[in-house]
């Protein structure tokens, strides 16, 4: 069984304190009831946990995590899984503005829709987004992988210097040395191998969008491109 934690009537400091010390007591499996949107919960886990939480969350959820597996049933405020060294984050509604923003391994799922800036700059690791995504996602993304299954926002991909999105739907509009390419064979087996993982349904097909890499060095030519980005 899980060790459970009622989340009614806490401070977000206590439910923590709570988790911390089942943790250091040796559980390993969690389930949060009624976290109702609350901030900053699960922050910097550092042990193979997994922690389920029944309900939405607020702001920064699993922030800086490095190993653990979140379950969201529901869905989470802005900067969930910010700067997550590894591990797995699973959303099964919508996430706000900036998930995944500057993670460096691991996972992170949104079954839903994903707000403005996803996966900005991205070290590393992989952001999943079943619906839409809004604007400037992966934006000054250094590594990693993006795949959005359904339409992305302007300015997509914006400044990215590595790295590679692939967008099942539309694109609003691609961001400054954003370029479209063809994926591979490798890549759509690795995009198959990853929905068949977490069960979810993949589009007919993909475009793929990588660094046209005219912003790695500065050119005085190239002067105008170099105020549009900045």
């Amino acid at each position: 069984m899980p060790f459970s934690i009622d989340c009614h009537g806490k401070t977000t400091r206590e439910i923590n304190r709570l988790l911390r010390q089942a943790i250091a007591d040796g559980h390993t499996e969690f389930q949060v009831l009624e976290p109702d949107a609350r901030h900053n919960l699960a922050v910097a886990l550092l042990r193979p946990v997994r922690v389920i939480f029944e309900g939405s969350v607020g702001y920064y959820c699993g922030g800086m995590m490095d190993g653990g597996i979140l379950e969201i049933r529901g869905s989470a405020g802005w900067g969930t899984a910010e700067s997550m060294m590894n591990g797995t984050v699973v959303i099964d509604g919508n996430a706000g503005s900036g998930v995944a923003a500057s993670i460096r391994g691991g996972t992170v799922v949104v079954r839903g829709d994903a707000a403005a800036r996803a996966g900005v700059s991205m070290k590393g690791g992989t952001l999943l987004i079943g619906g839409n995504s809004g604007y400037m996602t992966g934006f000054m993304m250094q590594k990693g992988r993006i795949i959005i299954c359904g339409d992305s926002g302007e300015a997509l991909a914006d400044s990215m210097y590595e790295g590679v999105v692939f967008v099942g739907g539309k694109i609003a509009a691609l961001g400054n040395d954003a370029v479209i390419d063809e994926p591979t064979k490798e890549d759509r087996a690795s995009l198959q191998e990853l929905f068949a993982t977490y069960r979810m349904q993949a589009p007919a097909a993909f475009k793929k969008i990588v660094s046209g890499r005219k912003l790695w060095n500065f050119d005085k030519k190239e002067l105008e491109i170099w105020k549009a980005a900045l």
